[in-house]
């Protein structure tokens, strides 16, 4: 052998061991940090920190265990979305037919919705001067919700499907959209412990109780949809008659596109909106064959985008709401790292993602470094449930991509998050 070849041998010999030096002197200061608490090991708890810069794990706890993951699911959510959706939101597919306009709902959540305020379908059916068609023939179910939750997927939502009850002038009790006050009841029977409206489980009748209505009251109540509730808002909002039709969608309708797809995602992400999680879902599947569908998407997205994440999981919903969800912090760090590849943006992809110490469900958890945030994480919480996943520039200037797990705990909640903000925040100072 030749000395030169020798000798680069030997340098390349004592990097490796160098490298390796250095990443298990850091596995053991994040071990150690995780041994010290007492919050972290009273309850199963994973936590895997991977360095993209390196393509490696820094350290893994039950890192492979299945968890719940509550609203960390939400970043599956936006995942499937990404692959499956464009830069735009699709929200309405129509035809015309002589002096007709006939049109179907895509799952599109943001119609004169409150935050994202779109009002492109609004203004498209409102300013057309053709009959106006409504087909609720692609909608998998009327109810397709859950009546605990509160949450029903609607074709073609207008202001987040809602019902604002409120105090009228005359003091009594109002809904609108207003149509809705014929199905307005007084139930002697209902006896809250502040005056409330109550809807039936599975109808929009509503009902009040025998007792003063408060001058500033004010409640939003969910709609159970359907094909006449989505005629009859539309027929309201719009200052003209909306009919129905049961004709099937063609291939050959046209699409109207609402907003930018990543301004949905953030009103999402940032506040953890179960509803608009759920209804991006449904939105997703309106792009395959079929009615649309939840569990549809989930399948789509299940077979043909996450058939690489390291460990078996399982997924139920777009929000995180069902405790039947399972994946383990090692799946998580996967999806993160596939958001970031699918967004090749770097600041694309932080602004979707709450933001320590400034924005959405971490503005108060984090503090910044004289105003400079570190982390970029999704929460997720539930009973007994304490989760985050997201990511994370260290003092050194390190980028790291972490999942935080907590279930099954008996102490405080607070305790427990605030834990993981104290150990996330040591490995920013350390690392």
């Amino acid at each position: 052998m030749k000395p030169g070849t020798l000798n680069k041998l030997l340098i390349l010999t004592f990097c490796a061991t160098a490298f390796s030096q250095v990443n298990a002197q850091s596995k053991r200061k994040i071990e150690k940090i995780f041994k010290a608490s007492e919050i972290v090991n009273n309850h199963y708890t994973g936590f895997a920190l991977y360095d993209p810069a390196k393509d490696k794990m820094i350290y893994e706890l039950d890192a492979n265990k299945p968890a719940i993951p509550a609203s960390n699911t939400k970043i599956i959510t936006v995942y499937t979305a990404l692959n499956m959706l464009g830069d735009s939101i699709p929200g309405l597919r129509y035809i015309t037919n002589g002096d007709s306009l006939i049109f179907w709902g895509t799952g599109d959540p943001s119609m004169l919705h409150p935050d994202l305020k779109s009002t492109r379908v609004y203004d498209f059916l409102k300013n057309s001067d053709k009959k106006l068609f409504y087909s609720h023939s692609n909608a998998s179910t009327d109810f397709a919700g859950s009546a605990i939750y509160t949450i029903a997927m609607v074709s073609l939502p207008v202001g987040e499907n809602t019902a604002q009850a409120y105090a009228g002038p005359d003091g009594k009790v109002r809904l609108k959209p207003e149509f809705l006050n014929e199905f307005l009841r007084l139930d002697t029977s209902y006896h809250p412990r502040a005056f409330s409206v109550r809807r039936d489980e599975r109808t929009n009748t509503f009902s009040y109780p025998a007792m003063p209505v408060p001058a500033n009251f004010k409640q939003t109540v969910y709609l159970v949809p359907g094909a006449k509730l989505t005629q009859q808002t539309l027929t309201e909002v719009l200052g003209k008659p909306v009919n129905i039709t049961g004709m099937a969608l063609p291939a050959e309708a046209k699409t109207i596109y609402s907003i930018r797809a990543d301004s949905l995602y953030k009103r999402m992400m940032l506040p953890s909106d179960n509803y608009l999680a759920e209804q991006i879902l449904y939105l997703c599947s309106s792009t395959l064959p079929g009615k649309l569908s939840v569990e549809a998407a989930i399948q789509h997205s299940s077979k043909n985008y996450l058939t690489d994440l390291p460990d078996l999981f399982q997924w139920r919903d777009g929000s995180g709401l069902s405790r039947s969800n399972y994946f383990s912090p090692r799946s998580i760090v996967k999806m993160l790292i596939k958001t970031r590849d699918k967004v090749n943006d770097e600041q694309r992809l932080l602004n979707m993602f709450p933001v320590g110490g400034v924005s959405g469900t971490l503005r108060t958890a984090f503090k910044t470094d004289n105003g400079v945030p570190f982390v970029w994480a999704k929460t997720g919480t539930l009973s007994n449930v304490r989760i985050q996943g997201g990511y994370l520039v260290t003092r050194k200037g390190k980028k790291f991509i972490y999942s935080f797990m907590n279930n099954n705990f008996l102490i405080p909640s607070a305790d427990v998050s605030n834990e993981m903000v104290r150990i996330m925040t040591l490995i920013r100072e350390k690392y």
